[in-house]
């Protein structure tokens, strides 16, 4: 496997807008492709829109326990950023790779592809599986779908790396969260009758100090593995009112809440919901009974806390170091696979620092231990 693959598959992955917003068919259709030339069969599962798919293929032996080699396809929006060059045309520089995806996540998904002619050279002792989702980027929505498939294999995997960039150091544990949206529906009015209105607003604004309160309470449980090391509360985006003399009738908000790994959100959200209707919503009620206010989920996925396994020890003895394992603040599909039984670790070529950010790239250097990596695990797995 050469540097000069990996690449150019880079550029051609890198090539295709799969911001989330945006379907992912044509990369996906690529990935097939690509991998039929190398006598490679695979299963392309069409979400409900018919926009979006997954990826799920094998090589080697799938009646036996093997390795998932897990990344996803879509990536963060451009818009408003100012980025030196086109987002979605590799360019190099300084032994730099840039754009849209180079570290999250397409440079482990263009080096597990490169791997692809040396994983069917020679015989493998376990299945390999490539698993390529969508929407990770907006809640791990496309995991699930996977996982859905992957749960009807006569034996499940052995272990999961999914591909984020760490800068190749093995990560055994990320935050879990849960994404709401409160909408209140409070009742307009002339603002200089402003007591005959039920103003969503200032009620939004109640539950969002209540949310604040509920945060500091979070940050009572430590665990200094993580950083920050508590779990965390906040609010991202608010709209409501439509002109200062109107009292508003409508306003949502977004929040968020980051749990370590043994901690449950649900309560958090049990508590806010269940004042919401005993304290608030009473109040509105007396100035109009169809005053409500109503929380909806946007996103959720459970944190990842692995323990180590054979499986897991025999990965992470290939990495390029012996470098202590790790956490990160941010999340992955990794605690979804764990959910399923399958011991997951994350680790991949690049640095967070860069992702989501204009001009996002990853190092030639991290890109080559990638390679390094992958090509000691196939041989590993192979039959000699």
């Amino acid at each position: 496997m050469s540097k000069l693959n990996t690449r150019a598959l880079l550029a051609e992955l890198i090539a295709f807008n799969t911001v989330s917003s945006e379907s992912n068919l044509a990369l996906i259709n690529y990935v097939r492709d690509y991998l039929a030339e190398y006598g490679v069969s695979c299963q392309v599962l069409i979400d409900g829109s018919g926009q979006k798919a997954n990826l799920l293929a094998v090589i080697g032996p799938q009646e036996l326990p093997g390795i998932v080699l897990s990344g996803h396809t879509d990536v963060v929006a451009v818009e408003g950023q100012h980025w030196q060059s086109d987002p979605f045309i590799l360019r190099e520089a300084d032994g730099r790779l840039y754009g849209r995806g180079a570290a999250d996540m397409k440079s482990w998904l263009a080096a597990v592809l490169a791997l692809v002619p040396e994983l069917v050279a020679r015989p493998l002792r376990q299945p390999v599986w490539l698993a390529f989702s969508h929407d990770e980027e907006v809640g791990c929505k496309g995991v699930p779908g996977l996982l859905a498939h992957i749960d009807r294999l006569p034996v499940l995997p052995a272990v999961c790396i999914v591909g984020e960039p760490t800068e190749m150091r093995p990560v055994l544990g990320h935050k879990g969260k849960i994404a709401l949206r409160c909408a209140v529906t409070g009742y307009a009015s002339h603002s200089a009758y402003t007591p005959q209105g039920v103003n969503a607003i200032e009620y939004a604004v109640q539950i969002i100090q209540r949310l604040m309160t509920l945060a500091e309470r979070l940050q009572q449980e430590k665990n200094v593995a993580f950083d920050p090391p508590f779990s965390t509360l906040q609010t991202g985006v608010i709209r409501g009112g439509e002109a200062l003399n109107i009292v508003p009738a409508s306003c949502q908000f977004d929040f968020e809440i980051r749990t370590l790994p043994d901690v449950d959100a649900q309560p958090i959200v049990d508590e806010i919901t269940a004042w919401c209707e005993r304290e608030l919503v009473p109040q509105m009620q007396r100035i109009s009974p169809d005053c409500t206010i109503v929380f909806s989920p946007l996103s959720h996925y459970p944190g990842l806390q692995t323990q180590s396994t054979a499986a897991t020890d025999e990965v992470m003895a290939l990495l390029p170091s012996p470098a202590a394992l790790s956490t990160v603040a941010f999340g992955t599909e990794g605690g979804l696979f764990q959910q399923h039984g399958i011991p997951t670790l994350v680790c991949g070529p690049g640095s967070m620092a860069q992702g989501h950010k204009p001009d996002e790239f990853v190092s030639v250097q991290q890109l080559a231990e990638c390679d390094a990596f992958l090509l000691r695990l196939c041989h590993r797995l192979q039959i000699v």
